[in-house]
């Protein structure tokens, strides 16, 4: 039997090692075809994860996030958000996790409160109205809602006489770092805080790239501070070097009722729960969550510091690891053809605004390699 444990153990050390020679064959392959500053998730998982993956892969465990590795993963995030009674969910990716949160916390008549930009009013393909929620839309200021014109809207609802006529305000949305990679400073999230506990509003914090928000340079927040001022807030995985996954954290023992029987009925439970259990556990070993963060703003600081040199149009200055230029039309089909990005949206009728976004695959020599294109 030792010597069968013995084998095993070898033919996997193998296979990573094969698999990280193939990685690194293959980075190498597409960076001598394209550049691609186009996301955050445009490759695979980080080293350490797969290495995990593949040291535990012969390991049987129960289902449904119920294992030994969800359990550890859990034990880690709750030290780390220095929260001990904080109860925590696996869920699949980000636009499941704001659907079954928000839908999960929500009574049938109530709607979501967000700025104009949020993820959730945009780029999410209505999935909140999907399931029957309305999203409840106020002024963005460079992504971030205003405590103040929470306040107003708050006041002007309960000052209403047809109020019962309307959709009621049942929770307040917010993203960490924004849509646009913008930072709400700790006085700014503390005074949301404040307004949301006054009228009763849960206030729910999208972290899908909270690693890169909580490492900018910019951040004066620390994780522990984050799940006092918020009543639910998720540490997203998928774009900070997971596979897939987001860590839902539920800070005071107030994860709704059947909170599992409604992400299955979303379609957002993984039967092989142990899959996000093992990341996320490796994620949370030794900081490597937080050295992902830094890494990919400290080459956005590289990226945003050669878009000064080369006198680039920066449509937003941005302290994350997501980059905005404004470049002409005329230029995007040469662009094009050499780095993949993102197109943001129109900026007038001959230019148009452009996104480069780092990860923790992304080196100072493929920034370099822009700064030569550009």
């Amino acid at each position: 039997m030792n010597a069968l444990k013995a084998g095993v153990r070898e033919r996997l050390k193998r296979l990573v090692a094969q698999a990280k020679t193939n990685g690194e064959n293959n980075l190498l392959f597409v960076n001598k075809q394209k550049l691609s500053f186009e996301n955050d998730y445009n490759v695979g998982a980080h080293p350490k994860l797969l290495q995990r993956l593949a040291e535990t892969n012969l390991v049987p465990q129960t289902g449904y996030g119920l294992d030994e590795f969800c359990a550890a993963a859990k034990r880690k995030i709750k030290a780390a958000c220095d929260c001990p009674e904080a109860e925590i969910f696996f869920l699949t990716g980000g636009t499941q996790t704001n659907q079954v949160v928000i839908d999960a916390s929500l009574q049938r008549y109530e709607g979501v409160v967000a700025a104009q930009t949020a993820h959730i009013a945009l780029h999410e393909a209505g999935a909140i109205e999907f399931c029957g929620h309305k999203v409840l839309e106020l002024p963005s200021h460079d992504g971030k809602l205003c405590a103040a014109e929470l306040k107003d809207l708050m006041e002007r609802f309960n000052g209403d006489d047809s109020c019962e006529h309307m959709v009621h305000p049942g929770m307040v949305y917010i993203s960490f770092p924004t849509e646009f990679g913008t930072l709400y400073s700790k006085a700014e999230l503390t005074e949301l805080s404040a307004v949301c506990r006054a009228y009763g509003l849960p206030l729910f914090l999208d972290g899908a790239r909270l690693g890169y928000g909580l490492m900018s340079r910019e951040c004066d927040l620390t994780l522990p501070e984050l799940a006092e001022l918020c009543d639910v807030f998720y540490i997203g995985g998928t774009k900070v070097g997971a596979l897939c996954g987001e860590a839902v954290v539920f800070p005071r023992w107030n994860m709704p009722k059947h909170f599992l029987t409604r992400a299955k009925q979303h379609g957002a439970l993984l039967a092989k729960g142990r899959v996000l259990g093992v990341q996320f556990d490796a994620l949370f070993t030794d900081g490597l969550y937080f050295e992902i963060g830094k890494h990919a703003i400290d080459r956005a600081e590289e990226m945003k510091a050669i878009f000064r040199e080369k006198g680039c149009r920066v449509w937003k200055e941005t302290p994350t690891n997501q980059q905005f230029l404004i470049v002409e039309d005329s230029e995007l089909k040469r662009l094009s053809s050499l780095v993949a990005y993102s197109f943001w949206e129109k900026y007038d009728e001959t230019h148009t605004v452009i996104r480069f976004v780092t990860s923790w695959a992304t080196t100072s020599e493929q920034v370099a390699q822009l700064r030569s294109i550009l």
